[in-house]
Protein backbone atom coordinates (compact mmCIF):
# COMPACT_ATOMS: atom_id res chain seq x y z
CA UNK A 1 0.00 0.00 0.00
CA UNK A 2 1.58 3.13 -1.00
CA UNK A 3 0.51 6.87 -0.89
CA UNK A 4 0.12 7.07 -4.68
CA UNK A 5 -2.42 4.50 -4.60
CA UNK A 6 -4.19 6.00 -1.49
CA UNK A 7 -4.36 9.05 -3.46
CA UNK A 8 -5.57 7.38 -6.94
CA UNK A 9 -8.30 5.18 -5.33
CA UNK A 10 -9.29 8.23 -3.43
CA UNK A 11 -9.63 10.97 -6.64
CA UNK A 12 -12.06 8.34 -7.83
CA UNK A 13 -14.32 9.40 -5.29
CA UNK A 14 -14.59 13.28 -6.30
CA UNK A 15 -17.43 15.28 -6.34
CA UNK A 16 -17.51 19.07 -7.26
CA UNK A 17 -20.07 19.36 -4.64
CA UNK A 18 -17.56 18.37 -1.42
CA UNK A 19 -14.85 21.12 -3.39
CA UNK A 20 -15.86 24.21 -0.52
CA UNK A 21 -15.17 21.77 2.15
CA UNK A 22 -11.67 23.13 2.89
CA UNK A 23 -12.92 26.66 3.05
CA UNK A 24 -15.27 25.67 5.68
CA UNK A 25 -13.35 23.86 8.09
CA UNK A 26 -9.88 25.98 7.68
CA UNK A 27 -12.12 29.14 7.84
CA UNK A 28 -9.60 30.46 5.02
CA UNK A 29 -6.82 31.06 7.31
CA UNK A 30 -4.66 28.30 6.01
CA UNK A 31 -3.38 29.65 3.02
CA UNK A 32 -2.30 26.46 1.74
CA UNK A 33 -4.89 23.62 2.01
CA UNK A 34 -7.07 22.94 -1.09
CA UNK A 35 -10.02 20.66 -1.18
CA UNK A 36 -10.12 17.26 -3.09
CA UNK A 37 -13.22 17.25 -3.05
CA UNK A 38 -14.12 14.38 -1.41
CA UNK A 39 -16.97 13.34 1.18
CA UNK A 40 -15.43 12.77 4.77
CA UNK A 41 -17.44 9.25 5.04
CA UNK A 42 -15.65 8.18 1.46
CA UNK A 43 -12.36 9.57 3.13
CA UNK A 44 -12.59 7.44 6.18
CA UNK A 45 -13.98 4.14 4.49
CA UNK A 46 -10.81 4.47 1.84
CA UNK A 47 -8.44 5.01 5.26
CA UNK A 48 -9.86 1.89 7.04
CA UNK A 49 -9.22 0.42 3.50
CA UNK A 50 -5.61 1.39 3.87
CA UNK A 51 -5.19 0.99 7.08
CA UNK A 52 -1.80 -1.25 6.78
CA UNK A 53 -0.61 1.27 5.00
CA UNK A 54 3.93 1.66 6.07
CA UNK A 55 3.78 4.54 8.23
CA UNK A 56 6.96 6.27 5.81
CA UNK A 57 4.35 6.04 2.81
CA UNK A 58 1.46 7.65 5.53
CA UNK A 59 4.28 10.72 5.95
CA UNK A 60 4.03 11.31 2.29
CA UNK A 61 0.41 11.68 2.57
CA UNK A 62 1.20 14.35 5.20
CA UNK A 63 3.23 16.24 2.41
CA UNK A 64 -0.18 16.94 0.41
CA UNK A 65 -1.84 20.45 0.37
CA UNK A 66 -5.02 18.40 -0.01
CA UNK A 67 -7.23 18.56 3.23
CA UNK A 68 -8.70 15.27 2.35
CA UNK A 69 -5.63 13.51 2.29
CA UNK A 70 -4.29 14.20 5.04
CA UNK A 71 -7.27 13.91 6.68
CA UNK A 72 -6.64 10.01 5.41
CA UNK A 73 -3.32 10.05 7.03
CA UNK A 74 -4.81 10.94 10.14
CA UNK A 75 -7.42 8.39 9.77
CA UNK A 76 -5.27 5.91 8.98
CA UNK A 77 -2.68 6.48 11.47
CA UNK A 78 -5.85 6.78 14.41
CA UNK A 79 -7.29 3.14 12.68
CA UNK A 80 -3.37 1.68 13.60
CA UNK A 81 -3.15 3.58 17.21
CA UNK A 82 -6.91 1.44 17.96
CA UNK A 83 -5.70 -1.68 16.34
CA UNK A 84 -5.35 -4.57 19.36
CA UNK A 85 -2.50 -5.96 17.52
CA UNK A 86 -0.45 -2.90 17.39
CA UNK A 87 2.51 -3.17 19.09
CA UNK A 88 4.19 -1.25 21.29
CA UNK A 89 7.05 -0.25 19.06
CA UNK A 90 4.43 1.12 16.34
CA UNK A 91 2.53 2.84 18.83
CA UNK A 92 6.05 4.60 19.38
CA UNK A 93 6.57 5.67 15.56
CA UNK A 94 2.78 6.40 15.87
CA UNK A 95 3.41 8.92 18.48
CA UNK A 96 6.97 10.00 17.22
CA UNK A 97 4.58 10.45 13.49
CA UNK A 98 2.32 12.64 15.12
CA UNK A 99 4.12 15.28 17.01
CA UNK A 100 7.05 15.46 13.97
CA UNK A 101 4.61 16.57 11.83
CA UNK A 102 2.23 18.59 14.00
CA UNK A 103 2.89 21.17 11.36
CA UNK A 104 0.71 19.54 9.09
CA UNK A 105 -2.05 18.74 11.56
CA UNK A 106 -3.05 22.07 11.61
CA UNK A 107 -6.50 22.30 12.34
CA UNK A 108 -9.34 21.54 15.01
CA UNK A 109 -10.60 18.08 13.26
CA UNK A 110 -7.06 16.38 12.36
CA UNK A 111 -5.77 17.06 16.25
CA UNK A 112 -9.84 15.44 17.78
CA UNK A 113 -9.41 12.59 15.09
CA UNK A 114 -6.38 11.02 16.68
CA UNK A 115 -4.59 12.66 19.79
CA UNK A 116 -6.72 10.53 22.12
CA UNK A 117 -5.73 6.99 20.44
CA UNK A 118 -2.45 8.38 19.37
CA UNK A 119 -0.99 10.52 22.24
CA UNK A 120 -2.74 9.52 25.34
CA UNK A 121 -3.01 6.23 24.96
CA UNK A 122 0.59 6.07 24.36
CA UNK A 123 1.22 7.91 27.58
CA UNK A 124 -1.41 6.03 29.86
CA UNK A 125 1.42 4.30 31.41
CA UNK A 126 4.25 7.01 31.06
CA UNK A 127 5.22 10.19 32.03
CA UNK A 128 3.13 12.93 30.61
CA UNK A 129 5.30 15.98 30.48
CA UNK A 130 5.32 16.26 26.47
CA UNK A 131 1.57 17.37 27.10
CA UNK A 132 2.33 20.06 29.24
CA UNK A 133 5.35 21.14 26.92
CA UNK A 134 2.41 21.03 23.87
CA UNK A 135 0.12 23.58 26.61
CA UNK A 136 2.98 26.22 26.30
CA UNK A 137 3.41 25.79 22.57
CA UNK A 138 2.97 28.86 19.89
CA UNK A 139 1.34 26.56 17.78
CA UNK A 140 -2.64 26.46 19.15
CA UNK A 141 -3.00 23.16 17.38
CA UNK A 142 -0.46 21.68 19.63
CA UNK A 143 -2.41 23.49 22.61
CA UNK A 144 -5.41 21.88 21.22
CA UNK A 145 -3.65 18.41 21.41
CA UNK A 146 -2.56 18.80 24.96
CA UNK A 147 -5.88 18.98 26.14
CA UNK A 148 -7.41 16.48 23.46
CA UNK A 149 -5.26 14.02 24.77
CA UNK A 150 -6.16 13.51 28.12
CA UNK A 151 -9.30 11.93 26.82
CA UNK A 152 -7.77 8.89 27.21
CA UNK A 153 -7.19 9.67 30.73
CA UNK A 154 -10.54 10.65 31.74
CA UNK A 155 -11.64 7.27 29.99
CA UNK A 156 -9.64 5.92 32.79
CA UNK A 157 -11.27 7.78 35.70
CA UNK A 158 -7.90 10.16 36.41
CA UNK A 159 -9.00 13.82 35.57
CA UNK A 160 -6.16 15.43 37.09
CA UNK A 161 -4.35 15.92 34.12
CA UNK A 162 -7.67 16.95 32.20
CA UNK A 163 -7.98 20.02 34.84
CA UNK A 164 -3.84 20.94 34.94
CA UNK A 165 -3.33 21.56 31.76
CA UNK A 166 -6.69 23.44 31.66
CA UNK A 167 -5.47 26.21 33.87
CA UNK A 168 -2.92 26.41 31.74
CA UNK A 169 -4.83 26.88 28.61
CA UNK A 170 -7.99 28.50 30.63
CA UNK A 171 -6.96 32.34 29.06
CA UNK A 172 -5.90 31.23 25.83
CA UNK A 173 -6.45 33.75 22.60
CA UNK A 174 -7.48 31.05 20.59
CA UNK A 175 -11.23 30.07 20.51
CA UNK A 176 -11.08 26.88 18.91
CA UNK A 177 -8.25 26.11 22.20
CA UNK A 178 -11.25 27.33 24.19
CA UNK A 179 -13.57 25.24 23.11
CA UNK A 180 -11.64 22.36 23.64
CA UNK A 181 -10.78 23.30 27.25
CA UNK A 182 -14.55 23.96 27.77
CA UNK A 183 -15.60 20.48 26.65
CA UNK A 184 -12.36 18.42 28.29
CA UNK A 185 -13.21 20.48 31.65
CA UNK A 186 -17.12 18.89 31.30
CA UNK A 187 -15.70 15.78 30.95
CA UNK A 188 -13.09 15.31 33.34
CA UNK A 189 -16.24 16.82 35.76
CA UNK A 190 -18.17 13.79 34.72
CA UNK A 191 -15.25 11.79 36.66
CA UNK A 192 -14.52 14.28 39.26
CA UNK A 193 -17.68 16.84 39.95
CA UNK A 194 -15.16 18.40 42.93
CA UNK A 195 -12.79 19.38 40.65
CA UNK A 196 -15.14 20.82 37.85
CA UNK A 197 -16.61 22.51 40.68
CA UNK A 198 -13.09 24.15 42.09
CA UNK A 199 -12.49 24.97 38.63
CA UNK A 200 -15.36 26.76 37.38
CA UNK A 201 -15.59 29.23 40.98
CA UNK A 202 -11.64 29.75 40.47
CA UNK A 203 -11.96 30.90 36.83
CA UNK A 204 -15.47 31.54 36.22
CA UNK A 205 -15.08 35.45 36.26
CA UNK A 206 -12.04 35.17 33.79
CA UNK A 207 -12.40 32.45 31.37
CA UNK A 208 -13.84 33.34 28.10
CA UNK A 209 -17.43 32.95 27.33
CA UNK A 210 -17.30 29.91 24.96
CA UNK A 211 -15.65 28.00 27.71
CA UNK A 212 -18.04 28.61 29.99
CA UNK A 213 -20.28 27.83 27.64
CA UNK A 214 -18.97 24.42 26.92
CA UNK A 215 -17.91 23.59 30.55
CA UNK A 216 -21.55 23.67 31.87
CA UNK A 217 -23.24 22.69 29.04
CA UNK A 218 -23.74 19.40 30.68
CA UNK A 219 -24.54 21.05 34.24
CA UNK A 220 -28.30 20.28 35.95
CA UNK A 221 -30.13 23.60 35.40
CA UNK A 222 -29.96 25.05 38.99
CA UNK A 223 -26.05 24.48 39.13
CA UNK A 224 -25.82 26.28 35.66
CA UNK A 225 -27.70 29.26 36.24
CA UNK A 226 -25.46 29.18 39.79
CA UNK A 227 -22.54 29.35 38.14
CA UNK A 228 -24.20 32.06 35.82
CA UNK A 229 -24.69 34.14 38.52
CA UNK A 230 -21.28 33.78 39.86
CA UNK A 231 -19.45 34.87 36.90
CA UNK A 232 -21.92 38.23 36.60
CA UNK A 233 -21.34 38.85 40.21
CA UNK A 234 -18.94 41.97 40.95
Amino acid sequence: MTAQEFIETLSLFKNEKELNKAEKFFKGNDGITKSFGVKFGDVFNMAKEFSAMPLEEVNKLLDSDFYEVRMGAVSIMDFQARNKKTTENQKKDLFDLYLNRHDRLNNWDFVDRAARSIIGEYLIDKPRDILYKLAYSESPWERRTAIVSTHAFIRKNEAEDTFAIAEILVHDPNELVNKAVGSWVREAGKKDKKKLHDFLTTYVKTMPAVTFSYATEKLDAELKLYYKELRKAK
